[in-house]
């Protein structure tokens, strides 16, 4: 029971909430070098000389925290991590024996390790914001406030390396160079400390004020934060797989990044948003109907039904749409399934796919669902749009940065691409290049047309077929991603040199298997090339070798290719 309260306690919301920290520190060159096998021996004995001083540090604090410590258990625990970690000092020297290292030469801290050492030890001196100095401390309550700071600084260390153990796990054969390391810190017994120290987090924090917590959250969201730059910050000498843009020589080379948008970005799809945007407006006519109705439609408003049968409407056409899709779905299914990597066969499933986008696209055209809709209101919904954590500050970097010859696209079947443009705009991105669907307005109404541009999956891949032929510089070795979540974008994930699966649907994995398509963690691809790659060579990416790279989140995304 203890753990299962441990587990929802205040350092676990913490970690969840800042879980992105993580990601980034699992895809930096060190931790994908040393999951491998093939991080040089060298690099890990700086690794192993840092991690020294954060032992030190620790043991420092915590008894720091003893003496602030009210509460007879706590300080009993806590003498008991203090303990622990001066018992970890001593594995080390174990450790330096096995790989041979000699540490002679790293006593020094590097300034990413003297950064966190720094920020443990002032926070656990008093050294916080709204924090008397260490001899001003007068009550029990104050040196108890400190003490689950201090905590707050340490926890997510801890967590962070039982976190990269577990991860490396399922990379640890018997003859990993490494395996020592990795069954540390996934190991029940450093499992065990670390959930000890978030009990004893949790219990310093019952007695906190809301405000209070607040410090505390930050100081654990800085302390992830610095161990994540740590990470990044650790030398490794030789290639490696990632970040993607280290490879990137301008003049030589051309990145094309492809993306979808319905879902692949937005929390919400885009037709759900422009569709409440109708009845929203239609309300506001039902309730102006009385003063209008005897203008002429062009002094007033576009003629539209009233926002009840709209409503009703859309709700049908979902319903109509969802059905018919996944029947589309299922007939895709009864061919015998592939053998090996089918994509014709794929190809010519979806060509099915794209005759139902078509009909449905129609029937939306033609019963005036999206007559009359305010371009600016389309423009302000853009600009509100949710996006899926990450996704913005993604396409804000790649696009800003300047050592970097890219271009990106956007490609989705949304109705209307203002609303994309919108969205992007609202982040600082208002030359995003959108390929999508537009309405036709007069006087900057929607008459309710649409302009066809991109309905299927045969649309969107003859879009990434043109971009590609019309790129002016053919002389440029040219790498091209494709980032989708939908079976929509199989065809464009496939054909791309990357094929990144972010999130996918059911329907989506249904039927790429179905057709022999091969689905990869793109952390484990990495760690495979790395570990496969000889020195001096390029590490090479294929389009259309059947295989889909997949990710959680826009973090790992963001990781792979700009780097953390």
């Amino acid at each position: 029971m203890a753990a299962a309260t441990t587990e929802e306690g205040t350092a676990k919301k913490f970690w969840d909430k800042f879980s992105k920290e993580s990601i980034l520190t699992l895809y930096t060159p060190f931790v994908v070098s040393l999951a491998s096998g093939n991080l040089k021996v060298d690099a890990f004995g700086h690794y192993v000389a840092q991690d020294v001083q954060f032992y030190k540090c620790f043991a420092q604090a915590y008894e720091l925290a003893e003496d602030c410590a009210d509460d007879d258990d706590a300080k009993v625990s806590i003498v008991g991590l203090r303990k622990r970690v001066l018992k970890e000092l001593k594995h080390h020297d174990s450790f330096v024996q096995e790989w041979g290292l000699d540490l002679s030469k790293e006593t020094t801290p590097n300034p990413a390790t003297t950064k966190y050492t720094n920020f443990v030890l002032a926070t656990a001196s008093g050294k916080v914001e709204g924090v008397k100095g260490p001899g001003e401390l007068a009550t029990p309550f104050e040196k108890t406030k400190v003490a689950a700071y201090t905590l707050s600084a340490i926890a997510p260390s801890m967590r962070l390396n039982v976190f990269l153990g577990k991860e490396l796990m399922d990379f640890n054969g018997d003859q990993h160079p490494y395996k020592k390391w990795i069954d540390k810190y996934s190991s029940e017994a450093y499992q065990a400390a670390m959930l000890l120290t978030e009990d004893v987090l949790d219990k310093l924090s019952v007695s906190l004020t809301g405000e209070e917590l607040d410090t505390m959250q930050k100081l654990y969201h800085q302390a992830l934060k610095l161990e994540m730059e740590f990470f990044l910050s650790l030398p490794v000498d030789q290639q490696t797989v990632l970040p993607l843009s280290k490879h990137h020589i301008s003049t030589e080379h051309r990145l094309t990044i492809f993306s979808d948008y319905d879902l692949t970005c937005t929390v919400v799809d885009s037709s759900a948003i422009l569709a409440e945007i109708a009845i929203v407006t239609a309300r506001k006519s039902d309730q102006s109907q009385p003063e209008s109705q005897n203008q002429p439609e062009s002094q007033s408003q576009i003629a539209r039904m009233s926002s009840a049968d709209l409503r009703s409407t859309c709700e049908v056409l979902e319903r109509e749409y969802t059905e018919e899709y996944e029947r589309c779905i299922e007939n895709m299914l009864t061919n015998q399934k592939a053998e090996e990597f089918d994509y014709e066969g794929l190809k010519t499933a979806l060509e099915q796919l794209s005759e139902f986008e078509r009909r449905a696209n129609k029937k939306v055209i033609e019963l005036n669902v999206l007559k009359g809709l305010n371009l600016e209101d389309i423009k302000r919904a853009g600009e509100r749009l949710i996006l899926h954590d990450g996704c913005m500050s993604f396409f804000q970097s790649i696009t800003n940065n300047q050592h970097l010859n890219v271009n990106v696209h956007v490609l989705s079947y949304c109705w209307c691409a203002d609303l994309i443009r919108s969205s992007f705009s609202s982040g600082g991105i208002p030359t995003m290049n959108v390929h999508a669907n537009e309405f036709l307005y007069e006087n900057s109404l929607s008459t309710g047309e649409i302009i066809k541009t991109i309905e299927t999956p045969i649309d969107k891949l003859q879009a990434f077929t043109n971009i590609l032929k019309n790129s002016d510089e053919s002389d440029k070795t040219n790498l091209t991603i494709y980032i989708g979540d939908s079976v929509g974008d199989l065809l464009c994930l496939l054909e791309a040199d990357i094929g990144i699966v972010i999130a996918s649907s059911s329907s989506l994995q249904k039927i790429a298997t179905h057709f022999g398509v091969s689905f990869v963690p793109l952390f484990s691809a990495l760690i495979k090339k790395q570990k496969e790659h000889v020195e001096g060579s390029a590490f090479g990416w294929k389009g259309l070798s059947g295989v889909l790279y997949t990710v959680s989140s826009w973090a790992e995304v963001h990781s792979f290719i700009i780097g953390s």
